[in-house]
């Protein structure tokens, strides 16, 4: 696929507004809009180039066509495993490892998810970059989603906004969690001697946890996690301001006597697709190092 195309055929309902007012109808941005214009996209109405102060009619066929992508300068492709559960023109949705970084950094500058991803676009001939919607911390395993494309990635990003993605985790705490069911509702800030690490602090942004006790064990809690916000180590760090860090998280009070990483898993995934209008569920089961915590 040389480009990522939408078609639209235009209704009684759908005709009278300028092309251009229809794309913002159909919430294609700004910027996407200058990049057709200008970085080799296309905009036809019945197979002809046209301008977008062309006024629609019915029975108009509009295809808007979006320039090719380019992975950013340094991500390069490597042809390594990438556990996809399911895909379609638009997206992906991966099952990631514990061990792997979402992108590439400093310490891990290879063997990312995005590495991955761009080594995958090219054996598939995919012209785009790495648009990865929920990240995952590296040692964190479980469902991660895709866009395929930039402007999907925009569509996604509002339904962030809107706290319309929705996810779920499992994770063991260290320790006995006595009330059944809870909330977290503590600001989260990056820590002032760190750059990896963070803290519950007044001056950091609104988070908020939501937890539920699956089971309770002799030196740890069993529970499952849902996010209202998503800031960075978010349920890392309300469980251990709890006074409960994850089992095998050093950076926040845990210890790796029974798990070598975090024992923390997206195990539950939720979304309405764009372009299928539907919502799409998926689940993955724990993986076998905590598997072994049961």
């Amino acid at each position: 696929m040389a480009h990522f195309e939408l078609k639209w055929k235009i209704s009684a309902q759908q005709a009278g507004p300028l092309i251009r007012e229809f794309l913002k109808d159909n919430d294609i941005s700004k910027t996407a809009l200058t990049d057709i214009k200008f970085a080799g996209g296309f905009i036809k109405v019945n197979n002809q180039e046209v301008n977008v102060r062309y006024e629609l009619k019915e029975g108009d066929v509009l295809q808007v066509g979006f320039p090719e992508e380019v992975p950013s300068e340094g991500m390069k492709g490597e042809d390594l495993p990438l556990d996809i559960l399911y895909e379609d023109d638009y997206l992906l949705v991966v099952n990631k490892p514990a061990g792997m970084s979402t992108i590439p950094s400093r310490e891990h500058p290879s063997g990312s998810l995005a590495n991955r991803l761009i080594g995958y676009y090219q054996r598939i001939d995919l012209k785009s970059a790495a648009h990865i919607v929920t990240r995952l911390d590296r040692d964190t395993s479980g469902l991660v989603l895709i866009a395929k494309h930039r402007h999907v990635h925009h569509l996604f990003s509002q339904q962030q906004r809107f706290r319309k993605i929705h996810r779920m985790y499992e994770a063991f705490a260290e320790g006995t969690i006595s009330q059944d069911a809870g909330t977290i509702e503590q600001p989260i800030a990056r820590k002032k001697d760190s750059i990896i690490e963070r803290e519950v602090s007044k001056e950091g942004q609104y988070a908020y946890t939501h937890y539920w006790v699956i089971s309770r064990r002799s030196e740890l809690t069993h529970v499952k996690l849902k996010l209202e916000t998503g800031r960075t180590h978010q349920i890392r760090i309300h469980l251990s301001w709890l006074g409960f860090p994850l089992a095998g998280d050093e950076l926040y009070g845990g210890t790796r006597k029974l798990i070598s990483r975090q024992a923390l898993h997206c195990c539950r995934l939720s979304f309405f697709h764009p372009f299928l209008h539907k919502t799409l569920l998926f689940e993955q089961q724990l993986p076998e190092d905590m598997k072994c915590l049961l």
